[in-house]
């Protein structure tokens, strides 16, 4: 098995049906991961050790998904050159998701994270395929034969409806 290219970290167990998703589009694309729990302000020594070994570990992209206050992308990403992508997971303990969105969004000048739509893991994974895929011919194959899928299902449903 080759060694994992994204890493998809989460703040707490509750995020895992949503930061799920992320691994089921990579699985489909192909790309090796890795998925663990690493809580910005319940452990934040793993954190700072996950963020500081990771492209020591082979890893091309973080996937960090986070709620409430949402600190672990940003945190990351400061620990790290590797590039973040941030999603904000409405929690029980969210206002709306406006909080998860706000906090992994409004980064400072130097700290980039790139961050999808709330509960949108699903893009984050294609988003870190697509990153790995940069370099990586067989998962820039894989990401064409799904993106030329998602154009035949629209085609579909226009021949449907014509009918």
């Amino acid at each position: 098995m080759a060694s994992p290219k994204v890493g998809i970290i989460m703040g707490s167990k509750s995020d895992l049906p949503v930061m799920q998703q992320a691994a089921d589009i990579l699985v489909e694309l192909g790309v090796e991961f890795e998925l663990t729990i690493v809580s910005a302000h319940r452990t934040p020594h793993r954190m700072i050790e996950y963020a500081e070994r990771a492209r020591d570990k082979g890893l091309q992209v973080i996937i960090a998904g986070a709620g409430g206050a949402a600190h672990l992308p940003g945190m990351v990403a400061s620990l790290t050159t590797l590039p973040v992508i941030g999603v904000p997971v409405k929690s029980s303990n969210s206002i709306d998701g406006w909080d998860s969105i706000l906090s992994i969004l409004q980064m400072p000048g130097g700290i980039p994270v790139a961050t999808v739509a709330l509960d949108g893991a699903k893009n984050a994974g294609i988003l870190a395929a697509e990153i790995v895929g940069a370099t990586d011919n067989a998962i820039a194959e894989n990401l064409q034969k799904y993106k030329d899928s998602l154009h035949d299902k629209v085609m579909d449903s226009v021949k449907d409806l014509e009918k």
